[in-house]
């Protein structure tokens, strides 16, 4: 455990998300949180036994890590009101878009950190990344390098990576949902009755990932295991390579990293 206070201004699902690994790991001293919704924080409080405020600026003065979870087109108004309030407090945002050093002007503090989280940290299966400001120190970075992967896979990067983190393992989740709903769909069509047909799409998505990540196989090494020549795995790549499936995915990220490039601050 951290022997730190945790602050979490903006309670969306984001935050949400994190505060509960954060307490069913233990990770923390203490949680503090602070959002507009007090149904949703008062829910906090009572499944995690949180402390809660409806002043962000106490958030912030009460916290040793403070963890900005509010949308991007909100940051400016949340950074201006919380400014006087920072002092030496470590800062890490997890807004798309906005950028290490405008963070560093309107803030006091220079010790920032920028996180691209995803919302698969609830299963503990995270998938992000996170960039240092030049002012953070190498125990900032130690620090939150620890809770992040104690929830999950995070990479230390360039900041300049985060647009592309944020396209394939922030949206990735909503993205590969869609596929699983596609392939449910596919399934009623040919007869399957939905519940079944969603089951058998999201767990064979599942034992995928984990054929490659807990196996070590590359892709193209778990498609030549399932894929015999002539048979129906081949006909149905066929179509994937006919449509250019994989042109189309990369024109989906493509269009995600844009919008977050669009958003910076």
């Amino acid at each position: 455990m951290l022997d730190k206070t945790i602050g979490f201004i903006g309670i969306g699902n984001m935050a949400a998300a994190l505060i509960s690994c954060i307490c069913n790991k233990k990770i923390a001293k203490r949680i503090i949180a602070s959002g507009k919704n007090a149904k949703n924080l008062d829910k906090l409080r009572k499944q995690f036994s949180i402390i809660i405020s409806s002043n962000n600026r106490e958030t912030v003065k009460n916290s040793d890590i403070v963890f900005i979870c509010v949308k991007p087109q909100d940051m400016e108004v949340v950074l201006d009101e919380i400014g006087n309030a920072v002092s030496n407090q470590l800062i890490v945002s997890i807004a798309a878009g906005v950028k290490l050093n405008y963070l560093e002007k309107k803030l006091k503090t220079k010790r920032i950190i920028r996180v691209m989280p995803n919302i698969n940290c609830l299963v503990g299966e995270m998938a992000a990344g996170f960039s240092s400001g030049d002012y953070a120190t190498k125990s900032d970075v130690e620090c939150i390098s620890k809770i992040l992967n104690s929830i999950g896979t995070a990479f230390l990067l360039k900041e300049d990576l985060l647009d592309a983190v944020g396209a394939i393992s922030g949206s990735g989740p909503a993205f590969f949902a869609y596929f699983v709903k596609s392939f449910e769909e596919a399934g009623v069509k040919n007869g399957l009755k939905r519940d079944m047909a969603f089951k058998l799409a999201a767990k064979t998505a599942l034992g995928a990932a984990k054929m490659m990540t807990e196996k070590n196989l590359q892709p193209d090494e778990l498609i030549q295991m399932v894929a015999s020549k002539k048979g129906i795995t081949i006909a149905g790549l066929n179509n994937f390579k006919k449509y250019r499936l994989n042109q189309i995915i990369i024109k989906t990220v493509g269009a995600a990293i844009k919008r977050s490039k669009e958003m910076a601050k």
